[in-house]
Protein backbone atom coordinates (compact mmCIF):
# COMPACT_ATOMS: atom_id res chain seq x y z
CA UNK A 1 0.00 0.00 0.00
CA UNK A 2 2.90 2.78 0.85
CA UNK A 3 4.37 1.84 -2.44
CA UNK A 4 0.77 2.96 -4.27
CA UNK A 5 0.69 6.17 -2.34
CA UNK A 6 4.28 6.59 -3.33
CA UNK A 7 3.32 5.82 -7.06
CA UNK A 8 0.66 8.21 -6.98
CA UNK A 9 2.83 11.07 -5.32
CA UNK A 10 5.27 11.35 -7.72
CA UNK A 11 2.87 10.58 -10.88
CA UNK A 12 0.90 13.73 -9.23
CA UNK A 13 4.07 15.87 -8.55
CA UNK A 14 6.24 15.26 -11.32
CA UNK A 15 4.05 16.96 -14.00
CA UNK A 16 4.19 19.96 -11.09
CA UNK A 17 8.05 19.91 -11.21
CA UNK A 18 8.76 19.89 -14.74
CA UNK A 19 6.00 22.74 -15.09
CA UNK A 20 8.38 25.50 -13.59
CA UNK A 21 9.23 28.23 -15.56
CA UNK A 22 12.50 28.90 -16.31
CA UNK A 23 14.00 31.73 -15.71
CA UNK A 24 15.13 34.11 -18.73
CA UNK A 25 16.90 37.30 -19.12
CA UNK A 26 16.62 39.97 -21.68
CA UNK A 27 20.03 39.00 -23.47
CA UNK A 28 18.96 35.36 -24.37
CA UNK A 29 16.51 36.99 -25.99
CA UNK A 30 18.96 37.67 -28.27
CA UNK A 31 20.45 35.57 -30.76
CA UNK A 32 24.16 34.82 -30.08
CA UNK A 33 25.52 35.94 -33.84
CA UNK A 34 23.21 38.99 -33.69
CA UNK A 35 24.82 42.31 -34.87
CA UNK A 36 25.36 44.86 -32.04
CA UNK A 37 22.81 47.33 -31.37
CA UNK A 38 23.84 50.74 -32.72
CA UNK A 39 21.87 53.07 -30.98
CA UNK A 40 20.01 56.02 -32.68
CA UNK A 41 22.09 59.39 -32.13
CA UNK A 42 19.73 62.15 -32.72
CA UNK A 43 18.30 64.26 -29.61
CA UNK A 44 16.02 62.75 -26.87
CA UNK A 45 13.88 65.67 -26.89
CA UNK A 46 14.16 69.14 -28.15
CA UNK A 47 15.26 71.34 -25.74
CA UNK A 48 14.18 74.28 -27.28
CA UNK A 49 10.58 73.34 -25.92
CA UNK A 50 11.73 73.14 -22.36
CA UNK A 51 9.54 75.70 -21.35
CA UNK A 52 6.55 74.38 -22.81
CA UNK A 53 5.81 71.14 -20.73
CA UNK A 54 2.76 70.33 -22.28
CA UNK A 55 4.09 70.47 -26.25
CA UNK A 56 7.07 68.01 -25.02
CA UNK A 57 4.57 65.38 -23.47
CA UNK A 58 2.18 65.74 -26.44
CA UNK A 59 5.37 65.02 -29.27
CA UNK A 60 5.31 62.50 -31.45
CA UNK A 61 6.48 59.04 -29.96
CA UNK A 62 10.23 58.20 -30.09
CA UNK A 63 11.05 55.86 -33.29
CA UNK A 64 12.34 52.52 -32.43
CA UNK A 65 15.86 51.93 -33.95
CA UNK A 66 15.37 48.22 -34.33
CA UNK A 67 11.74 47.53 -35.08
CA UNK A 68 12.50 43.74 -36.57
CA UNK A 69 15.71 42.60 -34.59
CA UNK A 70 16.48 39.04 -34.73
CA UNK A 71 15.01 36.59 -32.49
CA UNK A 72 15.65 33.23 -30.84
CA UNK A 73 13.04 30.89 -32.27
CA UNK A 74 14.66 28.04 -30.06
CA UNK A 75 12.47 29.99 -27.17
CA UNK A 76 9.20 29.46 -29.03
CA UNK A 77 6.88 27.49 -26.67
CA UNK A 78 8.98 27.61 -23.56
CA UNK A 79 7.22 28.12 -20.33
CA UNK A 80 9.17 31.10 -19.11
CA UNK A 81 9.66 33.76 -16.49
CA UNK A 82 10.94 37.06 -17.02
CA UNK A 83 11.23 40.22 -15.04
CA UNK A 84 10.55 43.35 -16.38
CA UNK A 85 8.64 46.61 -16.42
CA UNK A 86 5.15 47.26 -18.14
CA UNK A 87 4.29 49.68 -20.84
CA UNK A 88 0.47 49.98 -20.61
CA UNK A 89 -1.28 49.31 -24.19
CA UNK A 90 -5.05 48.56 -22.86
CA UNK A 91 -6.46 49.50 -19.88
CA UNK A 92 -10.32 47.98 -18.31
CA UNK A 93 -13.07 49.58 -16.79
CA UNK A 94 -11.84 49.14 -13.23
CA UNK A 95 -8.29 50.73 -13.87
CA UNK A 96 -6.23 47.32 -14.88
CA UNK A 97 -4.12 47.02 -17.76
CA UNK A 98 -4.46 43.99 -19.19
CA UNK A 99 -2.58 44.43 -22.79
CA UNK A 100 0.67 45.48 -22.35
CA UNK A 101 4.60 45.67 -23.41
CA UNK A 102 7.15 44.30 -20.88
CA UNK A 103 10.65 45.98 -21.63
CA UNK A 104 13.67 45.71 -19.86
CA UNK A 105 13.61 49.11 -18.08
CA UNK A 106 11.77 51.56 -17.08
CA UNK A 107 10.28 54.29 -19.18
CA UNK A 108 11.42 52.54 -22.42
CA UNK A 109 8.22 52.91 -25.12
CA UNK A 110 7.59 56.38 -23.49
CA UNK A 111 9.89 58.88 -23.09
CA UNK A 112 13.41 57.21 -24.66
CA UNK A 113 13.30 55.40 -27.88
CA UNK A 114 11.96 51.87 -27.61
CA UNK A 115 14.34 49.26 -27.37
CA UNK A 116 14.77 46.47 -30.41
CA UNK A 117 12.17 44.43 -30.95
CA UNK A 118 13.76 41.33 -29.35
CA UNK A 119 13.38 43.29 -26.35
CA UNK A 120 10.18 43.58 -26.07
CA UNK A 121 7.33 40.99 -25.58
CA UNK A 122 3.68 41.79 -26.23
CA UNK A 123 1.75 40.43 -22.91
CA UNK A 124 -1.96 39.82 -22.94
CA UNK A 125 -3.27 39.05 -19.35
CA UNK A 126 -7.28 38.35 -17.89
CA UNK A 127 -6.61 40.29 -14.64
CA UNK A 128 -3.91 42.26 -15.58
CA UNK A 129 -2.13 45.38 -13.16
CA UNK A 130 -3.35 48.44 -11.48
CA UNK A 131 -2.39 51.28 -13.54
CA UNK A 132 -0.87 52.87 -9.81
CA UNK A 133 1.45 50.21 -9.73
CA UNK A 134 3.23 50.18 -13.20
CA UNK A 135 6.25 52.06 -11.78
CA UNK A 136 7.73 48.66 -9.72
CA UNK A 137 9.18 45.74 -12.32
CA UNK A 138 7.28 42.61 -11.95
CA UNK A 139 7.76 39.03 -12.83
CA UNK A 140 5.68 37.29 -16.07
CA UNK A 141 4.97 33.75 -16.32
CA UNK A 142 3.97 31.92 -19.38
CA UNK A 143 4.02 30.71 -22.77
CA UNK A 144 6.88 32.70 -24.85
CA UNK A 145 5.74 32.86 -28.68
CA UNK A 146 8.44 33.76 -30.73
CA UNK A 147 5.73 35.56 -32.93
CA UNK A 148 5.59 40.02 -33.56
CA UNK A 149 3.42 42.12 -33.07
CA UNK A 150 3.15 45.95 -33.59
CA UNK A 151 1.53 48.79 -31.40
CA UNK A 152 1.37 52.56 -31.79
CA UNK A 153 4.35 52.85 -29.26
CA UNK A 154 7.01 49.48 -30.68
CA UNK A 155 6.97 46.21 -32.36
CA UNK A 156 7.56 43.77 -30.26
CA UNK A 157 9.50 40.35 -31.58
CA UNK A 158 7.75 38.18 -28.80
CA UNK A 159 4.19 37.66 -27.39
CA UNK A 160 2.99 36.08 -24.25
CA UNK A 161 -0.38 35.48 -22.46
CA UNK A 162 0.66 36.00 -18.64
CA UNK A 163 -0.50 32.88 -16.58
CA UNK A 164 1.75 35.36 -13.35
CA UNK A 165 2.25 38.02 -12.75
CA UNK A 166 3.85 39.22 -9.54
CA UNK A 167 6.38 42.22 -8.14
CA UNK A 168 9.48 41.47 -8.67
CA UNK A 169 12.23 41.48 -5.42
CA UNK A 170 15.77 40.56 -5.62
CA UNK A 171 17.04 37.19 -4.30
CA UNK A 172 18.05 37.04 -0.54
Amino acid sequence: MPRAVLALLMLVALPLWAAAPKDLTWSEMIPPDAAPEVPNMTPLHDLSQMGDALAAESAPAARQDMPNAPVVNTLDGQNIRLPGYIVPLEVSEAGRTTEFLLVPYFGACIHVPPPPSNQIVHVKSEVGVKLDELYQPYWIEGALQVKASSSELADAGYQMEADKIYAYELPE
